[in-house]
Order: structure tokens, then sequence, then C-alpha cells
């Protein structure tokens, strides 16, 4: 008898534990393995939706336009480009946009405080950092899985199924995504206003206590964009075995 692979469960991520470590999240189990809680998730259309494209083994590549009929790229080169694109966004976050890169400049507010401090706006600034960080990296990951898509679509029919099944879970999904994340943030502005509570009680040079929640907010960002790029790994991950099964 062939053993049953165990469940995965959505609170395996190293995101999800990353944010229970530091106390942003409560992943409690709930029972539910990774199949049922998207079960739960999708709405009467995009359940059949999905359904037809997992039926349709037939499934053929999409017609391209001339300007998307470039050449197959090899695997090593699109892992190539696929690790310079996390490299260039954890580097926007850490220290700010790279040369050449052509990501935006998203610089972290200094460690300062208005005189005095209105709990209600101050923590507006970091806002504008996280959800510009977040709009940098959903834009450009999003942009990535297409690219490995387009060269996944090449390969064969069970390529272009994949692609086209990796698309349409990018729709379906983005929605929850962001509301999830927005979800984060909430947690970290809450840490902040506790934290500016406690300076207003016993007052203190503001680098002192706005450093370490700085490397929260970072951490918690780079965090995150590994999520982002699972879907990303998992598309280089099948055009890898692809060449392979060709050699």
């Amino acid at each position: 008898m062939t053993r049953a692979l165990p469940r995965a469960h959505l609170n395996n991520s190293s995101h999800v534990r990353f944010l229970t470590e530091n106390a942003l999240f409560d992943a409690t189990p709930s029972g539910k393995g990774v199949g049922q809680t998207l079960g739960d998730w999708l709405n009467f259309r995009q359940a059949i939706a999905l359904h037809g494209l997992l039926e349709n083994e037939a499934t053929t590549a999409p017609s391209l336009a001339p300007t998307q009929r470039a050449a197959s790229i090899s695997p090593q080169a699109l892992a190539s480009h696929v690790e310079k694109t996390r490299t260039q966004l954890a580097a926007s976050v850490l220290y700010g946009a790279p040369a050449g890169s052509g990501l935006a400049r998203i610089d972290m507010p200094p460690p300062e405080l208005a005189d005095p401090p209105d709990l209600k706006t101050a923590f507006e600034p970091y806002r504008k950092f996280l959800s510009a960080h977040q709009r940098q990296m959903e834009s450009t990951v999003r942009n990535l899985r297409a690219q490995l898509r387009l060269q996944l679509s090449k390969r064969n029919a069970a390529g272009s199924q994949l692609a086209a099944l990796d698309a349409a879970f990018e729709s379906i999904l983005s929605e929850r995504e962001a509301a999830l994340l927005a979800k984060v943030n909430k947690q970290l502005e809450k840490r902040f206003v506790k934290a500016l509570k406690a300076h207003l009680q016993a007052p203190e040079d503001p680098a002192r206590w706005l450093s370490p929640l700085h490397q929260t907010f970072r951490q918690t960002l780079l965090a995150e964009l590994d999520t982002r790029l699972q879907p990303a790994l998992g598309l280089l991950e099948a055009l890898t075995s692809f060449a392979e099964q060709k050699q």
C-alpha cells in the first residue's frame, strides 16, 4: 500500500514562523490542510475555473504576440535572474535601491519624532514606507512570474498547463494576499504605538527604541519578500525539471 504523504499546513511557512516568533501573528494550527483551506477561500466560479485547468491536460501554449516570441532562456540564466531580482529587492529594503536596478528609492523615516508626537499620525511615515515596498515587491515579482510562465509555456503541454494554473492562482489569491499582508502592517502599527506610549511616559532618545523597530520593519519585509517569491521558485523548479528530462 502506498504511504499517504503528510498534509502541508499553511502555518509551516517561514514567513508565518517569523511573524509568530516576533509576536506579530498567532499561528495556532487550524487542523486544516492547504487544500482544504484553499477550497474554503474559492468562490463557485473560481473553483470551476481551476477544475477546468486541472482536468485539461491537453492545454496548449497561448498564442503569443510577435514581441513575446522570444527565444527560450536556459534554466541557469533564469535562476540567475531570479536571484538577482531577490538580491535587488532585499537591498532596497535594507539599504535603498541599488544603482541601475530600476527600483524606486524608498527610505526609512529618520529616527525622530514630532514635538509633541501625535499617537494618531506618528506611524504614518512608516505605513508609507511599508506600503511602498510592498507595492514595489508585488509589481516586480508579478513581472518575474509572468516571464517565467512565458518560458514555461514554451516547453511542452504540461508546462503550458502549469503556467496557466499559476496565472489563475495569482489572479484568484492576489486580493486575499493583499488583505492578509495589510493585517501584518496593522500589527506593526500596534507595536509602534505601544512603544511610543511607553516613551511618552518615560521619555528617552527616540533612536534608542525606534532603531529596533526599524530593524523589525525591515526583517518583516524581507520575510514577506521570500513568501512572494515562492511561486516564482516553483516555476523555476519546473523549468529545471523539464530541462533535465531532455538530457
